[in-house]
């Protein structure tokens, strides 16, 4: 298994998502689904529902990283 082509991969999705800030807020959202008091079935609906947008809920992320500065 080549593990720098899956760093390297990992690295890409989590930049496409927004970041590691976006990473850590789509982590407390999966983490306030579990804890709620739904059934098994709305639960995976909810989390299916938060990874659909990444970040905290209602934030507009870019999917694409914002150009160098000198392009701005």
């Amino acid at each position: 298994m080549d593990f720098n082509r899956l760093l390297r991969r990992t690295k890409k999705v989590v930049e496409e998502r927004g970041g590691t800030d976006a990473l850590k807020e789509d982590a407390q959202e999966l983490r306030d689904v579990a804890k709620g008091h739904d059934s098994l079935g709305d639960k995976a609906k909810a989390a299916a529902e938060a990874l659909k947008d990444p970040g905290a809920p209602g934030e507009e992320h870019s999917h694409r990283p914002p150009p160098p500065p000198s392009q701005r």
